[in-house]
Parts: structure tokens; C-alpha cells; sequence
């Protein structure tokens, strides 16, 4: 045990007992205790190295092209062989979570839309079927607006598994799949832009239902799409699932089985390609995934190959439950009845984008002074949710993700937490890859498909 001193701004010395000389000391300011954040020394923080023989230190990241995003790994190898793996996190911190406090529970969608990037609408659905729950209207959704964002959220499972596959392959060297992943996920990018207006962080769900109407023009266009997909599902089997090179690289590589998987909270595809059958969407069914016929692709291998099967197979289910959910279309409100929750503008595509329709406009502003009152009110205060807490917990692509909320009777967030499935698993990644090659870290991390913004929020 160490001491060393540390000055307050006081100009008195406050000593500072236990602390290794590495770690950050503080001093007492008219603020509060203030921090000072230090490099750390290896020397100090592994030991002198007289007795490592060939272990080396190297950091892999953040800048990392294969981390996906922001994500840093110090990894220690000894020759080709990782022996411990250590992952650094907070690169992409956005406060997200904070800032939902200081905004309204609608617009507190817009924070949570751009947590997980390539998955913003099960943030949004996750998020909104909390408040809902606080508010005593889940019930009172619209069947048309419940079928709806499953039909969303399963149009993103596709194209979020499709980033995957294309972000996958660059980094095996398969760049046809690359290509080919970047190709599709195009496709359903202007479906939902057509849908919500947005190609990404969309704000289209909304507590009580959704932002607007699904236009009648999208329809066919998915039908098409349903047409064309599994085209290019078998033409991925085609290219990458027997090939050589590709299973070379994942085939009994990057190794968990099922009670790891449960030891680490790992959910979502990779415990399910080790031979665990859990999806949210059978066990705890929410928006009426229990009425829908669909099947849990799993495999036993537990394998980085196996992991691929799986998502791929699930780009297929996915379709199915697309396709029931245009047959149950039927016409119908998009969101709650009651006034004093529901968001009061009539969207619509103008000359200058989207925005409030100009019927709506003309009614509030010059037949109806309640109207533009309470307008005003529900859009610039919000509504009350009733004091309480809740967590809801849905199948994102990447796993179980869960939203805490809490109310303390007001018109904003008392608390918004996340449990995002990427932060959960990314403490699998050790146990993937120590005792592997170097080379298959970059293959282990892709297999988990983490993305950092919804790891650091």
C-alpha cells in the first residue's frame, strides 16, 4: 500500500491513503471533489515484464475498422495467441438516458430513436410500450397501429441483420458480401423512409400508437420486396455458406455454449446459435407476436458459423411474419382516442418536407381557439403519466432489449434506463476469444455484432 499527496485549491494538502500511484486523484474545490484522470503506466498496471517471456500488450481500437464502431480491446498475445482480452467502452457516450429527463415523454423518443443505430424502432417500441404501460392504455392502442410496428420492427430485424452480414464479410475479406448486404438494406431503407419519412432515427412510434399512417403506396412496394428477398437469401447460401475460406474462419472458431451464454446474460442470436430457443417474441410475447406463425431458428454448434446460420434463417422468418402482417391491415385510427395523450398534429408531405398539414393548420388557427390551445399545450407541456415504474422488454436483433422507466407523476421521465443487449453481450467477447488466434478477435466480435451506440448512450 502507497501514499501519495494530493493540493485542494485551498492550498491544504489532503493525503490520499491505498492509492497506487497510476490511479486518479481528486482535490476538494467550492464545486465539489474534482477529479484528475490519468494515463495509465503498463509497467506498473501488468508488472516490470522481467517474467512475461513473449507476452506484448497491443491495443485494438477504437479506431479500429473491424471493432464495429468505437470499441476498444487491449489484447495480451503471446506470439499469435490472445491470452486475456479487456474491453474499454465510452467512446460514443451520448448522454442519452440523462437527457430524456429534461424533455417530454414524446419527445424523449427522439433521444432513444439513436441509441442503437441500425435498430432506432425497437428503442422507440420498447420505450413507448413502457409508457403505455404507466398510462393504463395498452389495451387501448389501435389493432392497426400494433400491426403496424410489428411490421416495422421486422422490415429493421432484416435490414439490421443485413448491416451484419455486409460489415461481417468486409472483414473476412468476403467484400461480395459486403456489397450484396449494403445492396438489400437499401431496399428496405426507402421502404421505411416511405413509411416514416426517415431512413434512420425515425420517431415514428409514439406512446399511444404511431407518428402517422402507413401510405397506401408502400404496400405493394413490400409485397415486391417479399418477392425479391428470399432470392437474395439463397444467393448469400450460395456465395458465403459453403465456401472454403468462410467456414475456415468460422467453423468451431469463437466457441460458448448455452450455459455460458445464461452465466453471462448473453441473449438474442448467440445464445441461440448455442441451442437455447429463447426469443422474447414466443416466450413473452408483446404486440401480438402470439398470433403470428413464425419459427425460432436455432443451432447446437455454438460457433461463430453457427451464429450466422442462425441470423440468416431469421432474415426468412422475418419475411413470413412481414407478409401476415400485410394481411391484417385493415383500416383504423393509428393512435389512441383519448385527446389528452394523443399527439395532436396531422402529419403530411409538403413543399418544404414534412411537417403539420396545412387542413390541420387552417382548422386550429382559425375555426377552433380550444383547439390551439390545447394544441399548444399537449405539444409544448406534455401529459402527465401516473407515478410508478415499469420494465418492458422486447426481442431486438441483437437480443433481450429492456427499458426501466419511472414516473413520478410529471410530464417528463423521472429515470429512462436500457438494458441494451450489445453492452450485455460485448462480456462474452473474452470468453470468445482467449485462447484464439489474433486473428480471430475481429471474427468473435462480429459474431456478437455489438453496436456501440447503444453499448455507450
Amino acid at each position: 500500500m502507497s501514499t501519495h499527496t494530493e493540493t485542494p485549491v485551498d492550498g491544504s494538502a489532503e493525503t490520499i491513503t491505498g492509492a497506487q500511484p497510476y490511479e486518479a486523484g481528486f482535490t476538494e474545490s467550492s464545486a465539489g471533489r474534482v477529479y484528475t484522470v490519468t494515463g495509465g503506466d503498463w509497467e506498473q498496471v501488468l508488472g516490470t515484464g522481467e517474467d512475461d517471456g513473449e507476452r506484448i500488450t497491443v491495443n485494438m481500437g477504437p479506431q479500429h475498422p473491424s471493432t464495429h464502431g468505437v470499441l476498444r480491446l487491449v489484447l495480451e498475445i503471446e506470439g499469435e495467441t490472445v491470452t486475456e482480452t479487456r474491453l474499454v467502452i465510452g467512446y460514443l457516450h451520448t448522454g442519452i438516458e440523462k437527457s430524456c429527463e429534461y424533455r417530454t415523454w414524446t419527445q424523449a423518443v427522439t433521444f432513444l430513436t439513436r441509441a442503437d443505430y441500425l435498430s432506432p424502432l425497437y428503442n422507440e417500441a420498447a420505450y413507448c410500450l413502457s409508457v403505455e404501460k404507466l398510462l393504463g392504455i395498452t389495451d387501448e392502442v389501435p389493432e392497426r397501429a400494433t400491426v403496424i410496428r410489428v411490421l416495422v420492427m421486422e422490415l429493421q430485424r432484416i435490414a439490421s441483420h443485413l448491416v451484419w452480414l455486409a460489415t461481417g464479410g468486409m472483414e473476412l475479406g468476403a467484400t461480395t458480401g459486403m456489397i450484396f448486404g449494403f445492396r438489400e438494406r437499401e431496399k428496405i431503407l426507402d421502404l421505411l423512409e416511405t413509411i416514416t419519412g426517415l431512413r434512420m432515427n425515425h420517431a415514428y412510434i409514439r406512446p399511444g400508437g404511431l407518428a402517422q399512417d402507413i401510405p397506401d403506396e408502400v404496400i405493394p412496394a413490400i409485397r415486391a420486396f417479399l418477392d425479391y428477398m428470399p432470392k437474395r437469401i439463397r444467393e448469400y447460401h450460395a456465395l458465403l455458406t459453403g465456401q472454403p475460406i468462410w467456414k475456415a474462419r468460422m467453423v468451431d472458431v469463437n466457441f460458448l455454449d448455452a450455459a455460458a451464454c445464461l452465466a453471462l446474460g448473453t441473449t438474442g442470436p448467440v445464445l441461440r446459435a448455442a441451442g437455447l430457443p429463447w426469443d422474447l417474441r414466443k416466450t413473452m410475447p408483446y404486440c401480438g407476436y402470439e398470433t403470428y406463425e413464425f419459427d425460432v431458428p436455432t443451432a447446437l454448434e455454438g460457433d461463430s458459423y453457427a451464429r450466422y446460420l442462425v441470423r440468416i434463417e431469421e432474415m426468412g422468418e422475418s419475411l413470413k411474419i412481414i407478409e401476415q402482417c400485410l394481411d391484417r391491415l385493415r383500416p383504423g385510427p393509428v393512435m389512441v382516442a383519448d385527446k389528452k395523450i394523443a399527439w395532436p398534429s396531422q402529419l403530411a408531405i409538403g413543399s418544404d418536407g414534412m411537417g403539420n398539414s396545412l387542413e390541420y393548420i387552417r382548422k386550429i388557427m382559425g375555426t377552433s381557439m380550444e383547439a390551439l390551445i390545447h394544441h399548444f399545450k399537449l405539444v409544448t407541456e406534455g401529459f402527465r403519466v401516473p407515478a410508478g415504474q415499469v420494465y418492458t422488454q422486447i426481442e431486438s436483433p441483437r437480443g433481450e432489449l429492456g427499458y426501466h422507466v419511472v414516473s413520478d407523476g410529471g410530464t417528463r421521465p423521472f429515470r429512462v434506463h436500457v438494458r441494451d443487449p450489445s453492452f450485455v453481450n460485448l462480456q462474452a467477447v473474452p470468453a470468445l476469444t482467449e485462447g484464439g488466434q489474433v486473428a480471430d478477435v475481429i471474427v468473435g466480435v462480429a459474431s456478437v455484432d455489438p453496436v456501440l451506440g447503444g453499448v455507450d448512450r
